[in-house]
């Protein structure tokens, strides 16, 4: 159930160039929120909350972690919040990712820029069930890199940048046929490298999980809609998703 709740700010970094990293603490936003789910955050002088992504949680704690780039008065204006300060926020907003696999199964992660967070989230999830993770992460250069040791921890990771600036030069999709054998994958990221994923991933399961503006966030307004093969034909990505069936939508 989504919960309009104040979340306090107990840290913040800059962990990459435009790229921030926020720890909050609310004790029912952590003990309701799933992987793949995101905050819709009210940000003062701005009409419209700005949904972010859940990086992490730490339930021991009543913690969750946020990343978000700084690209707009909005999420500078975020940025300059203070520790201690108090956030308005409406969440855990949207479906997550699906968990129900088995030990036995490899999955494989791709991620583009800010859509790296939610799946460290999944990826932590996932190590703690046994379940062998790949991931592969672009950024556009060495600058925008994040992560890269924390998702070393849980899988073999394979870092990509559009000018080569560090580990493979090109796209997410150059890497996948180098990576070892998988049965499923999960996506975040960008609607055109969403787009290109599916493409080159056409034979096997997978999971895409859409950043897009928003309105609401609660379904109200039908301003994040998506086109599916469903009989409704178009569903809402801030409450039917923002994580989809490859398989289920059109892009």
């Amino acid at each position: 159930m989504i919960k309009k709740v104040n979340m306090e700010i107990v840290s913040k970094k800059e962990i990459a160039k435009d790229t921030v990293e926020m720890v909050l603490r609310n004790e029912y936003i952590t003990k309701k929120a799933k992987p793949g789910q995101f905050l819709h955050i009210s940000i003062a002088g701005h009409t419209l909350r700005r949904p972010i992504s859940i990086a992490n949680i730490d339930r021991d704690n009543n913690e969750v972690t946020i990343l978000f780039k700084i690209i707009g008065s909005g999420t500078e204006m975020l940025a300059n919040y203070e520790v201690g300060e108090l956030l308005d926020v409406l969440g855990p907003n949207g479906t997550g990712f699906p968990t129900e696999l088995s030990q036995e199964e490899t999955v494989l992660l791709i991620g583009g820029g800010i859509g790296v967070p939610p799946l460290y989230c999944f990826a932590k999830e996932l190590h703690d069930k046994g379940v062998n993770i790949l991931a592969i992460l672009g950024f556009q250069s060495k600058e925008y890199m994040f992560y890269e040791e924390k998702f070393n921890e849980l899988g073999t990771t394979y870092i990509v940048t559009n000018d080569g600036s560090y580990g493979e030069k090109g796209l997410v999709t150059d890497v996948i046929m180098k990576v070892e054998p998988f049965q499923r994958y999960y996506s975040c990221g960008p609607m055109p490298m969403l787009r290109a994923v599916k493409e080159a991933i056409s034979d096997k399961p997978g999971y895409l999980s859409f950043e897009e503006r928003m309105a609401c966030g609660v379904g109200a307004c039908f301003s994040c809609v998506i086109q599916t093969n469903t009989e409704s034909g178009y569903k809402k990505i801030c409450q039917d998703g923002p994580v989809f069936a490859a398989n289920e939508v059109i892009l």
